[in-house]
């Protein structure tokens, strides 16, 4: 499940606004690095209230990646994230730069340490049906 070992990267972990980016970029002021985006609503264009987005200046500081990729009627899964950022960590390394995993999405980090197990993708039937059942008889009658 987890296959070869990732290069050497830094972790930096924790709530919303607790000064992950600030940390990121200053080690980014000393070392070659590139941010890689660990937190689930930034991959979203237009999520920029509530998330602690890196603003236009922070982003301009150092590469970052995995932040304004999809729209928000799109999906983005676990499974999707820990293939893009083994991608990109693999290619920040072999550029020579480190790789800063910044965010606090634990799923997605849960995702790129250990692998996940293969899961059915979501059938839109499903999701169809339990999207009228809720317009008709209101969300609590789902749970």
């Amino acid at each position: 499940m987890n296959g070869l070992p990732l290069p050497l990267a830094i972790v930096l972990m924790g709530p919303t606004a607790s000064g992950k980016t600030a940390a990121a970029l200053e080690i980014a002021r000393h070392v070659p690095s590139e941010i890689v985006s660990m937190d689930s609503a930034l991959v979203y264009r237009g999520m920029d209230v509530g998330t602690a987005k890196p603003t236009p200046e922070e982003r301009a500081a150092a590469p970052h990646h995995l932040i304004d990729i999809i729209e928000p009627t799109q999906a983005y899964s676990a499974m999707q994230f820990r293939a893009d950022a083994i991608r990109l960590i693999d290619d920040i390394a072999r550029r020579g730069r480190l790789p800063l995993l910044v965010g606090g999405t634990m799923l997605y980090y849960k995702a790129l340490r250990d692998g996940l197990d293969a899961l059915p993708e979501a059938d839109p039937d499903i999701r169809a049906r339990l999207d009228r059942e809720a317009a008709e008889h209101g969300v609590p009658a789902l749970h």
